[in-house]
């Protein structure tokens, strides 16, 4: 599913109008009536309805959709924010419309409580998907006196998006309406996916005002939502013939003395993930309870004690010698030469690889060099190790996970997966993805290195690294949404996740 940012829908909208001469009017027209049906939907049969209309063109579906419900029978008032006068265009249009058919339009010089409660309905059309700061005055006034509504037991609708969320990341700019339901048009908005979005929008309904395919495809697609059927077309069954070596060989480089689970439990990733051989290379120290439970294995010792560092590198080697993939990073002994030892295995072994965990933080101090390996990469970090790749905060990566997971991936030249909730994916090329499934039962220690096997599983197996990516992200989301039904997301333990990692390859067939 396509996901469009505030800059993408304008350019949506303009090609319909300008390229195909689709009438600006009939959109807002068409969206005003989705709004009035998806506002009686939520209203009681004899609820009332008040339509707090901005100045843009979300205000003018707001006053399309008090006509439509006025010509209905039903009672509908507009609170405007914005004066008949300061109006233009297609919005003042549609005032004027709606005052002839008789709509009651109050001006909100002095905003007081709105008069509803139980079995009432408030139309959110403030601001659309354009708004880029911070609701001021009248508007966040207004704003408040919507959320009052609501806790007064009225129910409220968005019109396109809540005022006052960013269309573009999900964040709130400020005030933000908090709505029952919104109603947005044409294609879903990333802010409505992108968390916390989903928390202030409420059920969301997509309405078709009749935007013409050929005009969204002259707006390049940036991203979309990864749903089931895409992410199972991007894995293709198993030959019938299939043997281990084909299935893929992949090496894990994780784990050492205190944090041989999370070897363990990427070795768990990367045999529920489907790989025929695994190997995992360590310090022999660490090998026995890595190992531990898991006899599909093989292993390897990395000679020495301590950090890795540069004299571990012909033992690396050696080990990837014959593999087709490489997960490295859970649970490494890192130290002083652990980024200088990565960049050279990488470089040298020229395998595709996924870096997680204590890879990218050994990575940290230089990123960009990444670029220039040359080499397909799949890095694998969660908000607070973005924020060290990056040089930047955790608050930051944030406020803007999509943005800035594309723009690192095109900078740097890999995939990344930024995990957290709605995990995204971004590629150096073509379009992001959103991944819908996981839960925040998954927020406990050694889920990511469970990924981090699957991913190189998948790698192993002969994805790409954006298809393995994906396939990964979606895959781990599910399992875990599948032990959190049986557990409770309080239950849910990483170690949970292979089991429920193998259940979804039997829903798939795969």
């Amino acid at each position: 599913m396509r996901l469009v940012g505030s800059a993408e829908m304008r350019a949506i909208d303009r090609a319909a109008i300008d390229a195909f001469g689709v009438p600006s009017l009939a959109l807002m027209d068409r969206a005003g009536r989705a709004v009035a049906e998806a506002a009686r939907a939520l209203a009681a049969p004899d609820g009332r309805f008040v339509v707090v209309c901005g100045g843009g063109n979300n205000g003018g579906d707001g006053y399309v959709a008090a006509r439509i419900l006025r010509a209905a029978g039903r009672d509908a008032r507009v609170l405007s924010l914005v004066a008949a006068a300061r109006l233009a265009g297609d919005a003042r249009a549609t005032r004027d419309e709606a005052e002839r058919a008789g709509v009651p339009i109050d001006e909100a010089g002095a905003l007081g409580g709105l008069d509803v409660g139980p079995g009432d309905v408030v139309v959110d059309a403030i601001f659309g998907t354009g708004l880029s700061r911070a609701p001021e005055g009248a508007f966040a006034r207004a704003i408040e006196r919507v959320d009052a509504a609501r806790a007064a037991g009225a129910r409220v609708l968005a019109v396109d998006v809540p005022s006052g969320l960013s269309a573009d990341t999900g964040r709130p700019l400020g005030a933000c309406v908090r709505a029952d339901r919104t109603v947005t048009f044409a294609f879903q908005k990333r802010g409505l996916v992108l968390h916390p979005g989903p928390s202030f929008a409420g059920e969301v309904t997509v309405a078709d005002i009749g935007i013409p395919p050929e005009a969204a495809g002259r707006v390049a697609v940036l991203c979309e939502l990864l749903e089931a059927d895409g992410a199972r077309a991007l894995l293709p069954p198993r030959r019938p013939d299939a043997h281990k070596g084909d299935a893929g060989r992949l090496l894990v480089v994780a784990g050492s003395p205190g944090k041989t689970g999370a070897a363990h439990l990427a070795l768990t990733g990367a045999l529920r993930g489907g790989a025929g051989l695994v190997t995992l290379a360590a310090r022999a120290e660490a090998l026995a309870l890595a190992l531990f439970g898991r006899p599909e294995a093989m292993s390897t010792a990395v000679p020495g004690t301590g950090p890795l560092g540069r004299a571990d590198l012909q033992a690396l080697l050696a080990a990837a010698k014959g593999v087709d993939a490489l997960a490295i990073g859970p649970g490494i002994p890192r130290g002083d030469e652990t980024g200088e030892l990565l960049r050279a295995l990488l470089e040298r072994a020229r395998l595709p690889a996924v870096l997680d965990a204590d890879a990218l933080n050994a990575l940290a101090d230089d990123p960009v060099r990444l670029a220039g390996l040359g080499v397909p990469l799949v890095l694998t970090p969660h908000p607070g190790e973005m924020a060290r790749l990056c040089g930047t905060t955790i608050e930051a990566v944030q406020a803007d996970r999509l943005g800035v997971a594309a723009e690192k991936a095109r900078e740097w030249r890999a995939t990344i997966v930024l995990k957290g909730a709605r995990t995204v994916v971004a590629d150096p090329e073509g379009p992001a993805a959103v991944i819908p499934t996981g839960n925040a039962g998954m927020a406990t220690g050694g889920t990511g290195d469970v990924l981090a096997g699957l991913v190189g599983a998948l790698l192993a197996g002969g994805l790409a690294p954006g298809a393995a990516a994906r396939v990964g992200a979606w895959v781990h989301g599910r399992a875990g949404d599948r032990v959190a039904a049986r557990l409770g997301q309080r239950g849910l333990l990483a170690g949970d996740l292979g089991e429920a990692i193998g259940e979804v390859w039997a829903e798939w067939g795969r």
